[in-house]
């Protein structure tokens, strides 16, 4: 069933609804803006749907309605004397994104995109190109971004900057942990980046420059294969994948990772394994309410949702999830074609990833993630329930915050908060981290005056929370266990009496403590979940006291 025609079918059913929004060099159907530019907005909502026609391009795919679509637009991109010109760019501008975008179609589709261009357009699009290499790039993955133009118009034989290029690859080994892990530039993140950011160019480099720059492209694809090993981790067995980090609405670009694996050849998994992989999470992703009323992909996670939005999401970002189709460049004979898509392989129960500040609990076919929270300083929307949770489940989502007013706004399923002159104040400030073999400790405080060490122990049917709280004040703190999906159609029941309990058909949570406290259920407001309209969360109420009070709260998620 899954084979070629299978998923380039799909592919063109998620991209046909596009057509119509095309004028020349941008995409137009925006609805709300991001941090950048509205001319960087429409070139991204062009740029980014390459991720998906240039492997089913290359790999003898065709659709002349985009390949006429992309050399016009391509041809009036770079033409500084037309109204479709993309615009001069500045540091950090958002078109270096989407420069990698283009340089992708040009190493892997070139008769597409550069072969049915006039000389002209491709001087304007050499120089447009070029401009990468005189401006900043953010310092983080971004500089695989110049990477790529560089290369491209390396294997084009095009004037790239070799001492730059040589510079940036050097800058991005700085960023190597340890295992197959980077840290993502200044903020020092380990999220989703790392996969379809990190290892998805890397994987690129090491297929288009495995000649010329072998030993480099060898380690990208040794550092790929032990990544794997981690990160298998993030997958449950039905195809959900972890909810954690930022960018959550590339959606099944969760899976690029996987796909750019087997278009390289690194095999850290049978290829059954991985395929399997692939296609439960993207048939997944493609059964939930991802699309508007005209089939184009939303910004959100499971429904339409801007509020879980980060700055940097415009109309045509969602479309940076089509790099999971990397796989669709493989030759007609290859096995990929032919094989099965097998089950996930045995996991431990216990999973410590070190250098992401992780400690994965795997019951049932499915994961869950108990993070030490670093990355509080990061702000591009929403950052604190990104990252600060005590613990991330496919199957429950998690909660953003819509105001610190009060306990419903702030929607603090997995936190620890406390209530005091008027606010919600959240897990924040990072201090320190110890992240055992079966357990986490995390030291960090809400606001000055107050101080957290949390023991997060996992469990047969959950976890417990230990908490050794100092205050300079008396307040009261709400300890919340998993947001729990109450939506009409859910029938979800929930009640506080010595325990705290919701449920409904599909997931559970029960929250009490052995420490005193009073059981509640917070009606979460609504839209905060980021996979369901509506939730409920089982908490326990505490009185805070100055000086040192401990809790001890349990969950149970099943």
């Amino acid at each position: 069933m899954y084979d070629k025609e299978y998923f380039a079918k799909q592919l063109t059913d998620i991209l046909e609804p596009l057509k119509k929004y095309y004028r020349g060099s941008k995409v137009l159907f925006s609805q709300h803006s991001a941090w950048y530019d509205d001319i960087a907005a429409d070139t991204e909502a062009f740029a980014r749907p390459l991720w998906g026609l240039v492997p089913l391009w290359a790999g003898g795919g065709s659709d002349a309605d985009f390949e006429r679509l992309y050399a016009e637009g391509i041809a009036d991109g770079v033409d500084r004397d037309s109204e479709g010109f993309w615009g001069d760019c500045h540091d950090r501008d958002q078109r270096f994104v989407e420069m990698a975008a283009i340089a992708y179609a040009l190493l892997f589709a070139r008769d597409k995109v550069w072969d049915v261009l006039s000389d002209t357009a491709k001087d304007n699009l050499t120089e447009w190109l070029g401009t990468i290499n005189s401006h900043d790039v953010c310092d983080s993955n971004w500089i695989f971004f110049r990477v790529l133009v560089n290369t491209a118009l390396r294997k084009l034989g095009r004037g790239f900057d070799e001492k730059r290029l040589e510079k940036d690859l050097s800058r991005l080994d700085e960023f190597y942990i340890s295992g197959g892990w980077y840290r993502d530039g200044e903020h020092g993140q380990t999220d989703y980046y790392i996969p379809f950011a990190f290892h998805f160019y890397g994987l690129v480099y090491a297929t288009v420059m495995k000649d010329e720059d072998a030993e480099r492209a060898e380690k990208y694809k040794e550092r790929a294969a032990m990544f794997a090993k981690d990160f298998i981790y993030w997958f449950n067995e039905d195809g959900e994948a972890l909810p954690y980090g930022r960018s959550l609405t590339y959606r099944f670009a969760q899976t690029a990772f996987w796909s750019a694996c087997v278009a390289a050849d690194v095999r850290p998994f049978p290829i059954e394994v991985m395929k399997g992989i692939i296609v439960r999470n993207i048939e997944r992703w493609l059964k939930k309410d991802i699309f508007t009323r005209d089939g184009i992909l939303s910004v959100g996670y499971d429904y339409p949702n801007l509020h879980m939005s980060e700055h940097y999401n415009a109309h045509g970002s969602p479309y940076w999830g089509l790099k999971a189709y990397m796989f669709l460049m493989l030759g007609d004979e290859h096995e990929f074609w032919k094989c099965g898509a097998a089950p996930m392989p045995d996991l431990d129960g216990l999973k410590p990833i070190k250098q992401a500040d992780m400690l994965i609990s795997r019951r049932n076919g499915e994961s869950t993630a108990y993070v030490c929270g670093t990355n509080e300083e990061f702000a591009c929307g929403q950052i604190i329930p990104k990252y600060l949770k005590f613990a991330y489940n496919a199957r429950f989502g998690f909660n953003v915050m819509r105001s610190q007013i009060n306990v419903e706004e702030a929607a603090p399923d997995n936190m620890l908060v406390f209530e005091a002159d008027g606010m919600i104040l959240v897990r924040r400030r990072f201090i320190s981290c110890v992240n055992g073999e079966d357990s986490l400790v995390a030291t960090w405080s809400p606001f000055d005056g107050i101080r957290v060490t949390t023991r997060i122990v996992p469990t047969e049917d959950g976890h417990i929370r230990e908490h050794e709280i100092t205050s300079d004040r008396e307040c009261t703190a709400y300890d919340g266990g998993f947001a729990v999906a109450s939506r009409d159609t859910d029938k979800c029941t929930a009640s506080a009496g010595e325990t705290a309990l919701a449920y409904n058909s599909f997931e559970r949570c029960e929250v009490y403590s052995e420490t005193g406290g009073e059981c509640v259920i917070i009606s979460a407001s609504p839209n905060t979940n980021i996979r369901y309209r509506k939730t409920v969360i089982p908490a326990v109420k505490y009185a805070i006291s100055r000086g040192t009070t401990k809790v001890r709260t349990i969950i149970k998620d099943r």
